[in-house]
């Protein structure tokens, strides 16, 4: 096991990692910028070092200060979190070239899950089901694109190969749109990820987002811990997640587990991961992996007892696998809310100084958060600042335990989104479950169009 790791993160992250390495008798560094010096991970830490200024691009993008924090620290191995490097497979690879080791997937792994275009060939391979979309890149010809949309059937979804974080993407109704998009995607998609690449899927009218979690180690075992349903969204950013996913078959869930399972052995897979699915008339269809682990890891946490983050940090140590399917159990219910530093409507974020901060507590909650009283929330990164997490023995005591959790949480001095978890725990189609990835932006729609006629 390694004597000392440095975490290349911030916020609630950088603590769950902290957590996990200091009940395994791991020395932890952090690697922080200059705005979060102050940070609690900072002074909870063993070592701290201060990486650049404030923006991202200077700190926590910073490959070679991050580099030269390890080296100067003596640490072994480094922890990317999620966000910022964690999927970057030169970063995975300038880690493992110094000398260190990258608690993540094997660099040339990362770079295949994050092309989608090679992602989905290797799960067509795999037997994994997919998207009916193009094969490959869409090419230059106007003819062509033309073509294969008319195969697929409008409306169909452009996609950059190299996108995520919901960049990337422009959904096209009638032919007489189709190529003015693709043009106007591929510079979308050099811009932000610099690759032009996109390619073509039917568009999906009414899905769920269900994902997999996988757990796999270098010696050839992997795993999957059951599903989410992650289909409470805005703009493709989750806001609330749950596991196990209401409605959905659980005979439908081992079968696509086993696949994804497979498929990891398959392309020599190492650590945690997700396969994420649009779901739709019981159909499963894969639209990407996550190589790293997810912000709605702590619902499967729950439910199963696994502490995925230290099984991360195992198996990149060289450990195998310390159970097998046969051995993971799926017991009750648990929801996970987003708290973001933001207006719970108009979604501006609020960053600031926190002048009252009481975390909720009880039977099942569980509350991942970095902040404290007195904490300024600063302008430079992601506005979430909180993660409760219910568990109960059903959905329905998830449920309810959530509510009391939001009723009890305090924090004042900025604005957050809690009031739309209120709103959305006690809705009457979240609460039947099984709503759409669109349900949300709706009913948003739906209350601005009210505010507009009173």
């Amino acid at each position: 096991m390694f004597g000392k790791i440095l975490i290349a993160n911030r916020g609630e992250i950088a603590l769950r990692i902290q957590r996990a390495c200091r009940e395994l008798g791991i020395k932890t560094v952090v690697a922080h910028s200059e705005a979060d010096r102050d940070a609690k991970y900072v002074k909870l830490a063993d070592e701290s070092v201060c990486i650049g200024p404030a923006a991202s691009s200077q700190s926590y993008l910073n490959i070679p200060a991050i580099i030269s924090a390890a080296e100067v620290t003596d640490a072994e191995a480094i922890h990317p979190g999620y966000g910022f490097l964690s999927e970057n497979a030169d970063f995975a690879e300038r880690v493992e070239s110094s000398g260190f080791v990258f608690i993540g997937p094997r660099p040339e792994t990362i770079r295949l899950m994050g092309d989608k275009v090679f992602a989905k060939a290797a799960m067509r391979a795999a037997g994994v089901p997919c998207v009916p979309g193009s094969e490959g890149a869409l090419p230059d010809d106007p003819k062509e694109i033309l073509k294969t949309a008319k195969a697929i059937g409008y409306p169909v979804i452009i996609k950059a190969a190299g996108g995520g974080g919901g960049r990337g993407m422009r959904v096209v109704h009638t032919e007489a749109a189709l190529v003015n998009a693709v043009t106007m995607t591929r510079a979308e998609a050099l811009n932000f990820f610099g690759n032009p690449n996109v390619y073509m899927e039917k568009y999906l009218e009414n899905p769920r987002h269900i994902e997999i979690q996988v757990l796999a180690d270098s010696h050839r075992n992997a795993v999957y811990l059951g599903e989410r349903d992650c289909s409470m969204q805005r703009r493709h950013q989750k806001i609330i997640e749950e596991s196990p996913a209401p409605g959905v078959l659980s005979r439908h869930v081992t079968r696509i587990g086993e696949r994804c399972a497979d498929a990891c052995r398959r392309i020599n897979y190492r650590g945690a991961g997700t396969f994420e699915f649009l779901y739709e008339n019981r159909q499963f269809y894969f639209i990407e992996m996550n190589t790293r682990i997810q912000v709605e890891h702590p619902v499967t946490e729950l439910i199963t007892g696994i502490d995925i983050v230290q099984e991360q940090i195992r198996v990149a140590a060289g450990e195998k696998l310390r159970f097998r399917q046969r051995e993971i159990d799926v017991r009750g219910h648990a929801i996970e809310c987003r708290i973001n530093a933001e207006d719970p409507y108009t979604f501006v974020p609020f960053p600031g100084r926190i002048t009252l901060y009481h975390p909720p507590g009880g039977p099942g909650i569980r509350v991942d958060s970095h902040i404290y009283q007195g904490y300024t929330v600063p302008p430079h990164y992601d506005s979430m600042v909180a993660k409760v997490i219910a568990h109960g023995d059903t959905r329905q005591q998830a449920i309810q335990r959530m509510r009391i959790a939001l009723s009890e949480m305090s924090i004042e001095g900025i604005k957050t989104n809690i009031a739309l978890h209120q709103e959305l725990l006690h809705d009457a189609n979240f609460v039947d479950g099984g709503t759409s990835i669109h349900y949300l932006e709706k009913k948003l729609a739906a209350l601005d169009e009210v505010k507009k006629n009173d």
